[in-house]
């Protein structure tokens, strides 16, 4: 249980750009929600679970009330306690480890909307810039970074959307790449200019000179093997370091690149099939942030 609450805080951290705090917080919130499920304070009549695959609504409904029997958490608490709850039970039906919401009839706790940060246009440019402006810029790691950072501004991707592609999902000639998004749901996303010739570059010679093992990962470690999301946050950092833009994660390319499109003129629509939202109330939030943008420029 607690390798795939792990798991989850990798998702939190590095596919959602959750700061150490609140990833500490949601950590110590489902900590003790496992910790409630094994031992004396659940009821007897509850089924005790080896893992979460057995999780039901039943032991979800008892835990909230549990908590506001004790008296002793603030409102404010529980409702982050219960957001956390909300969050993790989520994670765990789209990953297919439970057949239906375990805290789907958890009535949502009023939280402030969440305002994506987005990088300005000068930041991207040389952010985009870093690897070939670095001494080394001729090995096949700096060609690759290039090459992932150009298909992250231009496409819009998640993190593990990226690192999951392989060789055939990428057509440098048709300026496409074929992405596999949550639950299943496939799209094809076009890459700017920019993006094709930094992927043709990496395909024609990095690649190659990465390629130990015939793994058919699009993007390799330097071990022959297919990048992880962790790697590639850990080269994103460095590089936002080297050319002093704080405040950085994977998914801050993916709001710049919804803003960025947006402030363009692009249609609201494409850019919410460009993303893979299911909702288009989700791809407003990038509206709002440039119209905010605009009135700070006035």
């Amino acid at each position: 249980m607690e390798s795939q609450l792990q798991r989850f805080l990798d998702v939190l951290s590095v596919e959602r750009g959750f700061s150490d705090n609140t990833i500490a917080a949601y950590q110590n919130d489902l900590s003790q929600f496992i910790a409630w499920l094994t031992n004396g304070d659940r009821p007897a009549d509850l089924p005790r679970i080896g893992g979460w695959e057995s999780l039901t609504q039943d032991h979800v409904d008892e835990y909230v009330e549990w908590m506001r029997g004790r008296g002793t958490y603030a409102p404010s608490s529980i409702a982050r306690k219960i957001a956390a709850l909300k969050s993790f039970s989520q994670y765990l039906t789209i990953e297919g480890v439970v057949e239906s919401d375990p805290a789907r009839g958890i009535a949502a706790p009023k939280v402030e909307r969440f305002t994506p940060r987005s990088m300005s246009q000068l930041e991207i440019e040389r952010l985009l810039a870093a690897p070939v402006e670095r001494p080394d810029a001729h090995r096949p790691e700096a060609v690759r970074d290039k090459a992932m950072l150009e298909m992250m501004y231009s496409t819009g991707m998640r993190v593990s959307e990226m690192v999951a592609l392989d060789v055939e999902d990428v057509d440098p000639v048709l300026a496409l790449v074929r992405c596999a998004g949550r639950g299943g749901r496939e799209r094809q996303i076009p890459l700017s200019s920019e993006a094709c010739d930094a992927v043709t570059a990496y395909l024609d010679s990095a690649r190659k000179a990465l390629s130990l093992t015939g793994d058919p990962a699009l993007f390799l470690n330097h071990r022959g093997r297919r990048l992880t999301r962790q790697g590639f946050w850990l080269i994103l950092k460095t590089y936002a370091a080297n050319v002093g833009i704080e405040d950085i994660t994977p998914h801050t390319l993916r709001h710049s690149f919804a803003a960025h499109a947006l402030e363009g003129g692009a249609d609201l629509r494409e850019v919410q099939r460009r993303l893979g939202h299911v909702s288009i109330s989700t791809t407003q939030v990038y509206r709002q942030l440039t119209a905010a943008t605009a009135v700070e420029g006035d």
